[in-house]
């Protein structure tokens, strides 16, 4: 069940419109990551650098959530109205996902 694509062009996926934006978040989040690598090679507090986890994984649950809305909005519902069988996949394929970031 892929996703029609014009012949030359690559598939569209749901985040495609926000790509940008998620990069820009990706790329502060990584730079939140090395900044934490950096407190602990200096010897910093423990509460101060789990201060900084939980502010990552804040902003990456953020991303999942934005990702998952993406993709149900755009692609389970594209698949739903080519088949039921279709969209039955990615709403199966949506709550794997979801079991994933809940473990």
């Amino acid at each position: 069940m892929s996703e029609t694509v014009e012949p030359g062009t690559a598939p569209q996926h749901g985040y495609a419109k926000d790509k940008e934006a998620y990069l820009r978040r990706l790329k502060r989040i990584e730079g939140q990551v090395r900044g934490i690598a950096r407190m602990v090679d200096e010897d910093a507090y423990c509460i101060d650098i789990l201060t900084q986890v939980a502010a990552i994984n804040k902003a990456l649950h953020a991303v999942s959530i934005g990702l998952l809305e993406e993709h149900i909005g755009h692609c389970v519902v594209n698949a739903a109205s080519e088949s039921p069988e279709a969209g039955g996949a990615k709403v199966k394929e949506a709550s794997d996902a979801i079991a994933r970031l809940l473990r």
